[in-house]
């Protein structure tokens, strides 16, 4: 009697969660250099706008774009255990979407977060 719910009890801890540590990581680092990225990107508009150059201020409405979009990734690789699905989802929204509006300054955290994104919608609870 007693080995059986010793054998039911390692199951249930086995069966409990999935960890979820890469897809954290990947999410939050991901995030914090698109921020990184953003932020270089936003310094370079402003130079231009100070500088009076063709198109500047559309670069600084981009890198506000990518602020928001960095800010969206960290908070969903932080929430990858609540809800994985909607975290995957959004974490390759943001790592496309910011690679879209400036390019060269997210081609680390892009990739960080696409990854992460197909990990956390790869893997299953068992």
């Amino acid at each position: 009697m007693e080995k059986e719910k010793q054998e039911q009890t390692k199951e249930k801890i086995l069966e409990v969660k999935v960890s979820r540590k890469t897809e954290t990581i990947l999410g939050v680092l991901g995030g914090l250099f698109g921020l990184f990225g953003s932020f270089f990107a936003l310094l370079v508009g402003g130079l231009g706008s100070a500088f009076e150059a063709e198109g500047a201020s559309d670069i600084v409405g981009l890198a506000w774009l990518a602020i928001f979009l960095s800010i969206i990734g960290i908070i969903s690789g932080a929430t990858v255990n609540r809800n994985a699905e909607i975290s995957g989802i959004l974490m390759i929204i943001c790592g496309i979407g910011g690679f879209i509006a400036i390019s060269f300054g997210y081609i680390v955290a892009g990739p960080l977060l696409i990854v992460g994104g197909v990990l956390a919608l790869k893997k299953k609870h068992k």
